[in-house]
């Protein structure tokens, strides 16, 4: 068909979503009744609908068909960050952080501001940080069951750039990653940017199924594997001991990479050892203290084999040459002194209060989440949208986040990811029950 026609088609029907005359999860006709009703043929439709799908508009649903998404909330919306008007209450974004944290702050900065080495701070530091500080964090990761030695930690603004160090460092475009079919969703921006083609594995309630791992492994020419096995966001899940060692073998077989995400993993007690305590020579470990102590401490950490150290720090050079000398010093200081282990003890039990609020203020609604995790996944019953809740919720100023950023497959989950840890306690119950009266009113409409 002409040009001109094909894209009248899509110019009204955005029209019409934009307007509101086709409002939020209106299901559209199937792409056959649309080819019938403007006269085109099939193909074509299915261009239509892919065209209005890629503008943001709808979204399309195996076995479902196509709705209309809400134009009021952005492409992605979720984990975004964006900006939380004063009176809101945040359930998307988590920074958890408890009271007397500023005082620690104001009291480390009088600490360091009398030190005797504040020109050192002046200067440009190694590229994978100070010796003692590394060490630092090599001894705060006694505690998570990882042994390793200062020499093979390097030092990265947060737990992303440490992500990021990795990918550039040890893998190129065009290779393939398996990731979970819900995943964190930083990863799936940072594989776009690096041109990284991911494959998605389904979830069981232990973990990845492994034998869908093994499958892909023969099929596709796999280089890595992105992994949070101790407290997955959004799932929640810690792999048992078993799976873990299921996990390392299939690597091992098929010369993948593990790329083991630790940011939450303080929060989950008596875990299993971490993927790269059983395999240091497959496994990168990355985390941070972003978490654990606040999202403003950009001071995060990759953990590997002295073999790739060297294009590890290289990398490092590459993206920001080395962390801020002050706020690295802070938090080795915090990890000395224990105070980054005592946060971590308050932040299990308050994640755990909130857990409780959650479980209740929600009830009877499904959810899936590790007792002391700041997050719980919450699938939608059926007939509601997530898309719809989220934006009511928005109007009812909640921000919340849907599936869609967590999903590397093509059939979204209908069901929202609530961060527990940003909001107020006292705040917390009345805002959880908004979102289940609103998800109960949904599944109505």
């Amino acid at each position: 068909m002409p040009t001109a026609r094909y894209k009248s088609v899509v110019d009204t029907l955005a029209a019409d979503i934009r307007s509101g005359k086709l409002c939020a999860g209106t299901r559209l006709p199937t792409h056959r009744q649309l080819a019938a009703d403007c006269g085109i043929a099939v193909v074509t439709a299915s261009r239509v609908y892919a065209e209005l799908e890629a503008m943001g508009l709808v979204s399309s649903e195996r076995g479902r068909g196509t709705f209309v998404r809400d134009v009021a909330l952005p492409p992605g919306h979720g984990v975004d960050q964006r900006p939380v008007a004063p009176d809101a209450v945040d359930l998307n974004f988590n920074y958890p952080t408890l009271p007397g944290q500023a005082d620690v702050l104001r009291h480390a900065l009088r600490e360091l501001a009398g030190a005797g080495d504040l020109d050192s701070l002046l200067r440009y530091q190694p590229h994978g940080g100070r010796e003692r500080d590394r060490a630092a964090v090599a001894t705060h990761l006694l505690d998570r069951g990882l042994d390793v030695t200062p020499d093979c930690v390097a030092l990265v603004n947060g737990a992303q750039h440490g992500l990021t160090v990795t990918s550039m460092a040890l893998l190129g475009p065009g290779d393939v990653v398996a990731v979970d079919a819900l995943t964190y969703p930083g990863f799936k921006v940072l594989a776009d940017a690096l041109h990284l083609e991911l494959a998605s594995l389904p979830a069981t309630s232990n973990g990845p199924d492994l034998d869908a791992l093994t499958t892909l492994c023969n099929r596709r020419p796999v280089r890595a594997i992105y992994c949070m096995p101790t407290l997955h966001n959004p799932l929640g899940w810690v792999i048992d001991s078993g799976a873990r060692r299921q996990l390392i073998a299939i690597a091992r077989r098929h010369g993948l990479l593990v790329i083991e995400d630790g940011s939450y993993a303080y929060l989950a007690e008596d875990s299993p050892p971490p993927l790269a305590a059983l395999a240091p020579d497959v496994t990168v470990y990355v985390s941070g203290l972003s978490k654990n102590v606040a999202t403003g401490i950009r001071v995060g950490f990759v953990v590997t084999s002295l073999s790739r150290m060297t294009v590890i720090e290289r990398t490092i050079r590459a993206t920001t040459w080395n962390t801020p000398a002050i706020t690295t010093a802070i938090a080795a200081q915090w990890l000395r002194d224990g105070i980054v282990t005592r946060l971590e003890t308050q932040k299990r039990r308050d994640a755990a209060t909130r857990q409780a609020i959650a479980r209740k203020a929600l009830a009877p609604l499904d959810q899936l989440a590790h007792p002391s995790s700041y997050f719980t996944w919450v699938p939608l019953p059926p007939g509601a949208r997530a898309d719809r809740i989220a934006a009511a919720l928005e109007r009812a100023g909640i921000s919340v986040s849907t599936a869609e950023p967590f999903s590397t497959t093509t059939d979204t989950p209908q069901a929202l990811r609530l961060a527990l840890g940003s909001t107020a306690v006292d705040t917390l119950p009345g805002a959880l029950t908004t979102v289940r009266r609103l998800i109960e009113r949904d599944v109505h409409q």
